[in-house]
């Protein structure tokens, strides 16, 4: 199976048995993103929480309601 990365836009070939395979084939709406780029993801993420200006905003508690 023939995917393309979200981000940088490169083709991977993925075995048509594997699981993230029939995960991509069976629920369209998620995305594929190759290894360089989750990897690159990855590092900046934690640097970012390394340098502890990271700041993780959860939704309040007040507003769980409003999305029914």
């Amino acid at each position: 199976m023939k995917v393309k990365c979200v981000i940088c836009d490169k083709i991977c070939e993925l075995d048509d048995q594997s699981l993230l395979a029939k995960r991509l084939r069976n629920r369209p709406i998620h995305t594929f993103m190759c290894h360089e780029c989750h990897e690159r993801i990855s590092k900046r993420t934690r640097d970012r929480w390394a340098s502890g200006k990271f700041v993780l905003h959860l939704p309040a508690e007040g507003r769980k309601g409003l999305r029914s």
